[in-house]
C-alpha cells in the first residue's frame, strides 16, 4: 500500500472493505500520516477493530439515505483524497472511484476482480484528474521486500499481531476458513 497508493501526511482516505487487506490498509494509512481514515463495511462488528487500528470513523453503505459516494462528498466538502477498495467487488470499486476528489483523487484497488469482470465507467470521472491504479502486495516486490518485511515485523516496526484473532490446529482448518468466510476472523494461525 504504501508504494503504490502513496498516501500524503494530513489526507483522508476511505478504505471500502474492512477485512484483513482493508485492516492493512487502514495501518497503512496511518502510517503515512493521513489524517482522517473512513472506513467502509456492511459488517458494523468490523469497526471496532478498524477504529483500534487507525479508522479515524466507520460507515455502512446500507444505513445511509443516499449512495456511499454522496455521503463521502458531503462529509469532505470535496472528495476524498485516496480511496481503497478492498473487496474485489464492481460497484464497490465504481463507489470508491465516484468518492474521490474529482481534481486529484486516487483510487486503488487492492481487491480482486474476477477475471470475467470488465470495467464500465464513465469517462467523466476522470475529466478533471481522478486516477485509478491496481496493486498487488501493495507494491512490494517479493524477492526484495519480503526480507525487509520479516525483519521489521521481528524487530517490531510493523505490528501484524492485531490481525490475528484465531490460532486453530491444523485439523479444524475447515472451522477456520468458515470463521473467515463468515467474517468472524480477521486472520487464522494453523499449527502444524
Amino acid at each position: 500500500m504504501s508504494t503504490t497508493g502513496q498516501v500524503t501526511p494530513g489526507s483522508t482516505c476511505a478504505v471500502f472493505g474492512l477485512g484483513g487487506v482493508g485492516l492493512s490498509v487502514v495501518m497503512g494509512c496511518k502510517a503515512a500520516g493521513a489524517t482522517r481514515i473512513i472506513g467502509v463495511d456492511v459488517n458494523k462488528e468490523k469497526f471496532k477493530k478498524a477504529q483500534e487500528l487507525g479508522a479515524t470513523e466507520c460507515l455502512n453503505p446500507q444505513d445511509l439515505k443516499k449512495p456511499i459516494q454522496e455521503v463521502l462528498f458531503d462529509m469532505t466538502d470535496a472528495g476524498i483524497d485516496f480511496c481503497f477498495e478492498a473487496i474485489g467487488n464492481l460497484d464497490v470499486l465504481a463507489a470508491a472511484l465516484a468518492s474521490c476528489n474529482e481534481s486529484y483523487g486516487v483510487c486503488v484497488v487492492v481487491g480482486l476482480l474476477p477475471a470475467s469482470v470488465q470495467l464500465k465507467i464513465s469517462g467523466q470521472l476522470f475529466f478533471s484528474g481522478r486516477s485509478l491504479k491496481g496493486s498487488v502486495f501493495g507494491g512490494w516486490k517479493s524477492r526484495q521486500h519480503i526480507p525487509k518485511l520479516v525483519a521489521d515485523y521481528m524487530a517490531k516496526k510493523l505490528n501484524l499481531d492485531p490481525l490475528i484473532t484465531h490460532t486453530l490446529n491444523l485439523d479444524k482448518i475447515n472451522e477456520a476458513v468458515e470463521l473467515m468466510k463468515t467474517g468472524k476472523c480477521i486472520r487464522c494461525i494453523l499449527l502444524l
